[in-house]
């Protein structure tokens, strides 16, 4: 007879923007034990360049699991598998020797190729009759391996892997290429609705200087992607042969983990990218020629609409008008973050007229790259308060646009969200939330959605749940729920409509002649 502690417990490694945790689940989906490693060592070279040395992801990694194994009563044994889930978009160049050829280009990074896209003529045919041109020269522009190609065309001839931060991940814990369908988010030769590799015929091998054999395997999320090496447990503490389970990106781990595998329960992630997303079998964009992209779970998309700065916001506000706050925390012994509640529930819902467009990351393809930030309303009474709560419900404003598209596009209607991510921690923003959408504000149990949508698939994977269904039903579950106010219910639905909705209409003429003027940020050639 198996002793109920025997095996019984799962790794996940949630490998973040901000941070890495190594995280230990039961097969209930309680929170064991965690640790956390800051990352630290991202550096801008340029302005708009955001990079990191490969090797200060994988020490940051290995500095996690070895204090876990200082803290943790947990034996090794008793750990069924490992699953990994990390950032999207972050891309490494690797040589013959499977060596980092230059610094990973973070998903955050605004460089731009210059390089004008040649394609055979029937294709360019095709994408003016469509009306895909500006879609496939953004694609080609906005692609790190162009850029590399480009502007340092000796590392691009000796590139022999180029691999997104889970494919390098995954060859540092088992010394194979080969990553997860269901972390292929970014600028690559990936057919989203096949979840594979494009065809070779595919425009998209045309369009971007990567060949097949420079890309990894890919595995179905949930299956086994290899073991630990001798090497990696030399490095991380993890026992050598452990079975290392392909993962997915973090927000499709979010979405399993805040429990959303139905298309009616939306999962809002409040992170440094904010975004709303449903689960669905079927395809269909959100935002037409912008493809969902793949589920957590098999042969299932997310249809993600995303705010790119999100909740980097909230730090945004910190740094330029929360020196207050960031004093009186040092004082006290806790996070800033903690006292800005106070500042909202200072302000009336509203925020007295003050309204916020959230497009704070220049250049990006939705809602067009000419868009801007804009704050509209501004009057004496106005303060910082202000400010923050407007910064709040613009990001709740624009989710629920999403919202809407997704209703429109794919047909179901959105009747529960479920919010993650770090903002979720925010009581106001919760509440704001529930207000603007309307609808039920569900917080999950636990706040470390993305590790526990990792050891879901590491459940399933490791043979500990027999599906998904039965995986999500025992290990995810509601925890704080806060209903809507009518009263301030009322007030959202007339900003929204009434001024919100018309933002970006009104302002798009004036954000093309910044543009035009200022050359920021730079239009697409």
């Amino acid at each position: 007879m198996r002793m109920e502690n025997q095996a019984d417990y799962l790794l996940a490694i949630d490998n973040g923007t901000q941070s890495v945790r190594a995280l230990l689940f039961d097969p209930q989906g309680n929170l064991v034990d965690k640790t956390q490693v800051m990352m630290t060592t991202y550096t801008s070279p340029q302005l708009g360049w955001v990079e990191n040395d490969p090797e200060d992801f994988w020490r940051a990694l290995c500095k996690a699991c070895n204090a876990l194994w200082a803290k943790t009563a947990v034996p090794k044994s008793a750990i069924r598998c490992v699953t990994i889930t990390t950032q999207r978009a972050t891309v490494i160049n690797l040589d013959k020797a499977g060596q980092p050829l230059r610094p990973a280009i973070i998903w955050m990074d605004q460089r731009r190729a210059t390089s004008k896209l040649r394609l055979p003529w029937y294709w360019n045919a095709l994408f003016r009759v469509i009306g895909m041109t500006e879609t496939i020269k953004y694609f080609h522009a906005e692609a790190e391996a162009s850029w590399i190609a480009q502007n340092q065309p000796e590392i691009w001839a000796k590139t022999e892997k180029y691999l997104l931060l889970s494919g390098y991940l995954n060859y540092r814990f088992t010394g194979r290429f080969v990553d997860s369908v269901a972390s292929q988010v970014g600028y690559l030769p990936f057919d989203y609705k096949a979840g594979n590799w494009a065809a070779a015929s595919d425009w998209k091998w045309q369009s971007l200087p990567i060949t097949r054999s420079m890309l990894p395997d890919l595995v179905a999320p949930g299956e086994p992607l290899g073991k630990v090496s001798a090497a990696a447990s030399r490095d991380t503490g993890i026992p050598e042969g452990l079975p290392v389970i392909a993962g997915a990106a973090d927000k499709a781990c979010e979405v399993i983990g805040a429990g959303c595998l139905t298309p009616e329960i939306a999962c809002l992630s409040f992170g440094t990218a904010a975004t709303i997303n449903t689960t669905t079998p079927k395809y269909f964009e959100a935002t037409p020629f912008i493809p969902p992209y793949p589920a957590a779970i098999p042969h299932h998309y997310n249809t993600e609409v995303q705010i790119t700065r999100g909740f980097w916001m909230v730090n945004w506000f910190k740094e330029q008008f929360g020196q207050h706050e960031k004093a009186r925390a040092e004082q006290l012994g806790v996070a800033p973050e903690s006292l800005f509640d106070e500042l909202v529930s200072a302000v009336p819902p509203g925020a007295m007229g003050l309204m916020l467009q959230p497009f704070w990351n220049p250049g990006v393809r939705t809602p067009g790259p000419e868009a801007k930030g804009a704050i509209i309303g501004f009057g004496d009474v106005h303060t910082r308060a202000h400010i923050y709560r407007a910064i709040i419900e613009g990001l709740t404003y624009a989710l629920r646009e999403g919202k809407e598209r997704i209703e429109k596009r794919g047909g179901a209607k959105i009747t529960r969200v479920r919010v993650s991510g770090g903002g979720s921690q925010s009581d106001a923003a919760m509440q704001i939330t529930a207000n603007i959408f309307n609808l039920p504000s569900e917080r999950p149990h636990l706040y470390e959605t993305s590790g526990l949508g990792a050891a879901i698939l590491g459940a399933v994977g490791g043979g500990l749940h027999p599906d998904f269904p039965t995986a999500l039903k025992a290990m995810t579950r509601v925890g704080q729920v806060f209903l809507p106010d009518p009263q301030h219910v009322n007030t959202y639905e007339q900003l929204y409509r009434k001024v919100y909705c018309k933002m970006y209409q009104r302002l798009q003429p004036l954000y093309h002649d910044i543009r035009e003027i200022t050359g920021y940020p730079n239009a697409v050639d």
